[in-house]
């Protein structure tokens, strides 16, 4: 289920502490509470969403799987038809093939893959097509462990390399614009889609309906949005129908 047949709006579910949470600018302790988990994926699914975007947020910055059961009890009250993709705290191929035999489509990988490239090849070996490969960007440069660390690398290097361990999608994500309802940097994402064939997935900073129709004039296969839709900027289906008409 790697590839996005057509565009699509994901909504995100970022998960702390068991509730739906959107941080500004990937700090800590800036997150705002929506609520119930389960609840929050059955009204994105009710208003249309193809695939969810779920993230462990305190996995991310732990570097261990913390939201586990919240995120399980979201894949078992979602219909099969929607597809999921998680993140957060994903950090052995062991890990991955669990979660992806146990319902989640995509396994989303951001410091593990950093840290440790042939990983991707490995999960890609016996799940193909279930890894996205997160890329999360802040002054021009992949950052990493919840967006705190910098790698020295070039988020369009970084992705080509990816694509050719068998990524099956990338998950690119301004970490400047993240949350800030500020607007979108298009030209970050463009050099990113322009470096591979397989899907990027963009993230970070929609704040109108006109920011997710430029991440798809840009190249992008989709856009996840969180604060926006949370903080109902725009509908769901108001921003999907806008991309479709592009």
């Amino acid at each position: 289920m790697s590839g996005f047949s057509e565009f699509e709006v994901i909504p995100a579910v970022d998960v702390q502490d068991g509730s739906v949470v959107q941080l500004v600018g990937g700090e800590r302790g800036t997150g705002k509470r929506y609520g119930d988990p389960v609840e929050a994926a059955a009204r994105w699914t009710e208003a249309g969403a193809r695939t969810l975007h779920l993230v462990d947020l305190d996995g991310a910055f732990e570097g261990e799987r913390a939201n586990a059961d919240a995120i399980e009890a979201v894949v078992d009250a979602t219909d099969d038809a929607v597809g999921l993709q998680l993140g957060g705290g994903i950090r052995t191929a062991e890990d991955a093939r669990g979660l992806v035999d146990a319902g989640i489509d995509r396994v989303i990988l951001g410091t593990a893959a950093v840290e440790n490239p042939e990983i991707v090849a490995e999960i890609d070996g016996t799940h193909p097509g279930s890894v996205v490969v997160s890329l999360d960007a802040r002054d021009g440069e992949v950052v990493v462990a919840g967006w705190t660390e910098g790698t020295g690398l070039d988020p369009a290097e970084a992705a080509a390399r990816y694509e050719e361990l068998g990524a099956g999608a990338v998950l690119f994500t301004n970490v400047d614009v993240e949350g800030r309802l500020e607007g979108i940097d298009r030209e970050a994402v463009a050099s990113v889609v322009e470096a591979v064939e397989i899907p990027v997935i963009a993230s970070g900073g929609v704040a109108t309906v006109d920011d997710v129709v430029a991440l798809k004039e840009a190249g992008a296969a989709a856009v996840v949005v969180g604060t926006a839709l949370y903080e109902g900027r725009f509908t769901l289906r108001e921003a999907q129908a806008a991309a479709d008409e592009v």
